[in-house]
């Protein structure tokens, strides 16, 4: 595995244990993180703290149980692709969803400059209505 896969694979890690400063950490000052239009939180985020913010704080306390747990990573230079699959149940509602994700994942030198997601958007707005 490569090192870029072996840290896709910690951050991952992290996400599940709740572990987010580690998550934050991995990340450049200035990533560019983007959510998938049509996704809850779609569109992009600049930087660490919107980040946190815009997306990690309303994944924690808008769901129940919320996992992103990837089944392949695919490495190629300094780019990481993770395949899997997202889960959780969204509070308002009290309904559970299960849909497959891609992540794109690009590093720079000074950690992961950007994400990109793909995700069956319409899978979890079904949860949320």
């Amino acid at each position: 595995m490569s090192d870029h896969a072996k840290t896709i694979s910690n951050l991952y890690a992290a996400f599940a244990r709740g572990d987010v400063p580690s998550v934050l950490g991995a990340l450049a000052p200035d990533i560019q993180w983007t959510e998938a239009e049509g996704f809850p939180y779609g569109g992009t985020y600049i930087g660490r703290d919107t980040v946190l913010s815009g997306v990690f704080m309303k994944l924690g306390t808008e769901w129940d149980g919320y996992k992103a747990v990837p089944h392949e990573l695919v490495a190629n230079g300094d780019t990481v692709v993770a395949l899997g699959e997202y889960s959780g149940t969204y509070k308002v509602t009290g309904k559970h969803f299960r849909a497959p994700f891609a992540h794109v994942w690009k590093f720079g030198n000074d950690g992961v400059k950007s994400f990109r997601q793909h995700t069956d958007t319409v899978v979890v707005q079904r949860a949320m209505k």
